[in-house]
């Protein structure tokens, strides 16, 4: 009888030790979850980053080989899967000689941004293009 009172609540220790280590767990099954979902977000907003500042390029290159400008602007995207991207864009332009040739070189910078700077849904992404308009 003595030798049953002195093991009583012996199971106690381990199942709390069970229980912290099972919360734990769970713990962190739910912050990797977290970190997971940001991580997709954030991938996909810096595609869609890319895709404005290629669109700024692609603007800019129009308006530099067709219309003959070459300038900087400021082109707030709303269409689409843009819509809330601004792209800033600068150009600068050289003049060569090929031959019996003259040939125009521009330079185009587009900087692309969404959100404000320093939050956590903050994304831009910043492309270089040189186009001509030799044949």
């Amino acid at each position: 009888m003595n030798r049953r009172r002195l093991q009583t609540g012996f199971s106690l220790v381990p199942a709390l030790f069970l229980l912290v280590v099972l919360a734990a767990l769970g713990l962190v099954a739910v912050r990797l979850a977290g970190v997971q979902h940001q991580t997709v977000v954030l991938a996909m907003q810096s595609g869609r980053a890319y895709s404005a500042a290629r669109s700024g390029i692609d603007w800019s290159a129009y308006q530099a080989l067709v219309n003959g400008s070459c300038a900087a602007a400021t082109i707030n995207l709303t269409e689409g899967g843009l819509a809330g991207f601004s792209v800033d864009t600068n150009c600068s332009s050289s003049t060569h000689s090929e031959g019996p040739n003259t040939v125009n070189v521009y330079v185009i910078d587009a900087f692309a941004w969404s959100g404000t700077y320093g939050n956590p849904d903050y994304v831009s992404r910043r492309m270089r293009s040189t186009v001509t308009d030799a044949t």
